[in-house]
């Protein structure tokens, strides 16, 4: 559908007007006032009479055009109030010109005519008509107010563009910040606003070049999504071939010859699809399914796309075939005859009826093959949908009325219990626009607000995920784990040390999918804790909404990262980060106690094997090597390994239970290896854990962190071996920490798991729904295979 100015004047409606704006908020001073009422011939009286009304028996013949327009949608609409309103419009603006000559007046009027088409109701008629006058002529907000109500004045103030006098080069991106608001009280803000640039847009060619360039680009970057995210189809593509037109004349030029050449050849009777759409309503004239059968040519920028897609285009790219029916339930009647008398094309079917999309648009898209063997000229594309749902995909939020006006009728509605239960729109403030107002609070500074406001509106989509708890966060698509957390707020992300999607720990770098279940890990916050962790830079890569990434950038402002030392390490950069390994620190030679002792070899010098730290009530493996008895935990591979190669073992017992032989040593050497979520101070909070429960540090070391994940090992001496599983309780309960265990030596086994451990508990730190720690599963083997190693 093209929307035009129908029997308007045929005068061309261009230009800008050449008048200077008044102060901001559309205040006059006495002498402006005076020479607007001098310049429309009209005194304090004649603009006193135009507000109030006055009850005119017929309507202004320039005004007749809109007035059946919207007669056709709207018949039992307030005529009188228009012609009112118009004539205040036309009174206020008389004398004014726009840069092509021709009377100002004529662009509110094409403006009210657009939206009069798109079916909207009175007041936005009405508002579309003053939508000028605050910002161009004496006639003030609140002599708007008291003439047309305060609904009207909103929407004239949410239009009313702010001054460069008082703004500079902010203006625009704080005018867009002012709308912005004042749509998200009232949508019918944007609409007014989409249908003002249409016509600016159509009327492009008498700007200077420059100029023509400034508004195409910020037509393409801003507004076309905008009329996209809205659902209003018919505006969004016309402006984007308009658009196409002034950026690209040359691409355009060539894709309306190729357009042209392809209607030429409808005319001569070469339409496959025209053939296509005959024999598809027969069909369903013999199933019984009352529908209505189309062919919808593309427009000029649908047509360009597929060009660079596909290259040479067959003659069904230049259109495709639309079914309209009666209820929701035929739209899967029409499919099923279409896949079964013709052959649908794998992967082309998409329900957008039970998920709707973002902008609230419902069909059944498919794909058939008009031939066997599907050759590339004879596939169809095929959309079905309802009257209803296709009214709402060509005019979107339009298509709904009022805000008040689909309140009363939802209500209405659910007390019949007449709402089609297949019906999936919601007409409630969409998810992108909430996303909007929530972030843009955070950036005062214009140049940032607009960069953020054009990456947010770069997506082409929208995805929903849900939290373990029910929570439903909507994001754009390719937004990844890290969007997800500060969605939930800037605590919560500043805080988030993982996720979980689907039950299973994943990078924050993951991107998410439509219907993901995500669980956002975070560190603990005890009353009087301190600042979280924070983000790291690295995360600024992975976040795709403009709140996260506003968020990140703020925090890392006030939190400035270590500077890099000339060698290229990190001045006090966290030793996780680095992958080095702390030397050993001074402790007791284990070597000296006699904590084992070997059945008849009395005086043997017994040493405890390093590479599996063996600690009472440990299971002991023991086997004579040079120099004495070396003593291995019963599992220990490397000591499995001597008794395969035939090594005999020797029989060994701890000091305690052979039969009171010596007295119980203290000083046990033990390590433990930690798996973790890397943040900062992690090194920090763990050895600080360690120190708490008395043990010794004599060796840690920390491999480098893989996909966010970091693997810390400590080799320790405790005073008393039952200290053991207080220390791996101690070390689970630091925040990030999600796996405590006994470390053994590295084998190339792949089936040797990783000794005795310990699960995460709810008190690791961790906000999520892991299970609780016992002290048997401090000798208990890992079940099943760890997803780092």
């Amino acid at each position: 559908m093209n929307v035009d100015a129908g029997d308007l004047p045929a005068v061309p409606l261009g230009g800008r007007r050449t008048v200077s704006p008044p102060n901001q908020g559309g205040e006059a001073g006495s002498g402006g006032l005076r020479r607007a009422r001098a310049r429309s011939g009209l005194g304090r009286a004649g603009f006193a009479a135009l507000l109030v009304g006055g009850g005119r028996p017929q309507f202004a013949d320039a005004l007749e055009p809109v007035i059946r327009a919207h007669r056709a949608q709207h018949p039992q609409a307030d005529f009188a109030l228009l012609d009112r309103a118009y004539q205040l419009a036309e009174a206020s603006h008389r004398g004014q010109t726009r840069k092509s000559g021709e009377p100002y007046i004529t662009h509110p009027l094409a403006v009210t005519m657009i939206l009069a088409q798109l079916g909207a109701e009175t007041t936005t008629l009405v508002a579309s008509l003053l939508h000028d006058t605050v910002e161009d002529t004496a006639v003030t907000l609140d002599q708007v107010r008291e003439g047309f109500g305060q609904e009207v004045a909103y929407l004239v103030d949410g239009v009313t563009k702010l001054e460069k006098v008082d703004f500079g080069a902010a203006a625009e991106a704080e005018t867009f910040r002012k709308m912005l608001l004042a749509t998200g009280e009232d949508v019918r803000v944007m609409v007014i606003k989409l249908a003002d640039r249409l016509h600016n847009m159509r009327t492009i060619r008498h700007m200077k070049p420059a100029s023509r360039i400034r508004i195409a680009k910020v037509t393409r970057d801003v507004l076309i999504p905008l009329a996209e995210r809205l659902g209003i189809q018919v505006v969004k593509t016309e402006l984007e071939d308009i658009v196409l037109a002034t950026l690209h004349p040359e691409e355009y030029a060539e894709t309306r010859a190729l357009i042209a050449a392809r209607e030429t050849a409808q005319q001569e009777g070469l339409d496959p699809l025209a053939d296509f759409a005959g024999a598809l309503r027969r069909q369903l004239r013999e199933a019984r399914i009352q529908a209505e059968v189309s062919v919808r040519p593309r427009h000029a920028v649908s047509v360009h796309r597929s060009r660079l897609r596909r290259g040479e285009l067959a003659p069904c790219d230049f259109a495709r075939v639309l079914v309209v029916v009666e209820e929701n339930a035929d739209c899967y009647a029409v499919l099923g005859e279409l896949h079964t008398c013709w052959s649908p094309l794998p992967g082309e079917f998409k329900d957008f009826i039970a998920a709707p999309k973002f902008n609230l648009y419902q069909s059944l898209h498919t794909a058939v093959a008009t031939a066997p063997g599907g050759a590339g000229e004879d596939v169809v594309e095929v959309l079905v949908r309802t009257a209803r749902m296709h009214q709402v995909a060509e005019f979107g939020v339009v298509a709904l009325g009022s805000p008040g006006a689909r309140a009363d009728e939802a209500h209405a509605e659910e007390a019949a219990g007449g709402r089609d239960e297949l019906d999936r729109t919601d007409p409630a403030r969409p998810g992108w626009l909430s996303r909007l107002l929530e972030w843009q609070r955070e950036t005062p500074d214009a140049d940032t607000f607009w960069s953020a406001l054009t990456a947010d509106l770069s997506g082409d989509g929208e995805l929903t995920v849900v939290t373990e708890d029910g929570r439903t966060l909507h994001l754009p698509v390719g937004s990844s784990c890290v969007d997800a957390a500060y969605a939930l707020g800037e605590e919560v992300g500043h805080r988030c040390i993982g996720v979980r999607l689907g039950g299973r720990l994943a990078a924050l770098s993951t991107e998410l999918h439509d219907g993901d279940v995500v669980d956002v890990l975070t560190e603990d916050a005890p009353v009087g804790a301190g600042e979280p962790g924070g983000p790291s830079p690295e995360w600024l890569g992975h976040a795709r909404t403009a709140s996260a990434r506003i968020a990140i950038e703020r925090w890392l402002a006030e939190h400035p990262q270590p500077q890099v030392e000339p060698d290229g390490s990190e001045a006090g950069a966290p030793l996780e980060r680095l992958g080095v390994e702390l030397p050993s620190a001074p402790g007791p030679d284990p070597r000296d106690r006699a904590l084992v002792i070997a059945a008849g070899r009395p005086g043997a010098a017994v040493r405890l094997a390093r590479c599996c730290t063996p600690v009472p009530p440990d299971q002991l493996l023991g086997f004579a090597v040079k120099g004495g008895i070396a003593v291995h935990r019963s599992g220990c591979p490397t000591g499995s390994g001597m008794a395969g190669g035939g090594r005999t073992p020797v029989e060994v017992a701890w000091a305690q239970d052979a039969g009171g032989q010596g007295a119980a040593p203290v000083g046990y050497m033990v390590t433990v290896q930690a798996d973790a979520l890397g943040r900062p101070r992690l090194l920090a909070d763990l050895t600080a854990a360690i120190s708490a429960v008395g043990a010794d540090i004599v060796s840690a070391s920390v491999e480098p962190p893989q996909e966010l994940r970091v693997r810390h090992r400590y080799t320790v001496t405790l005073p008393d071996a039952g200290l053991l599983p207080g220390l791996m309780k101690a070390m689970l309960r630091v925040a990030g920490v999600y796996d405590v265990y006994r470390a053994v030596p590295q084998t190339a086994n792949p089936g040797d798991g990783p000794g005795e451990g310990v699960r995460p508990s709810s008190s690791s730190g961790i906000r999520s729904g892991a299970g609780t720690f016992s002290d048997e599963e401090a000798a208990l083997p890992l079940p099943g295979p760890d997803p780092f190693r």
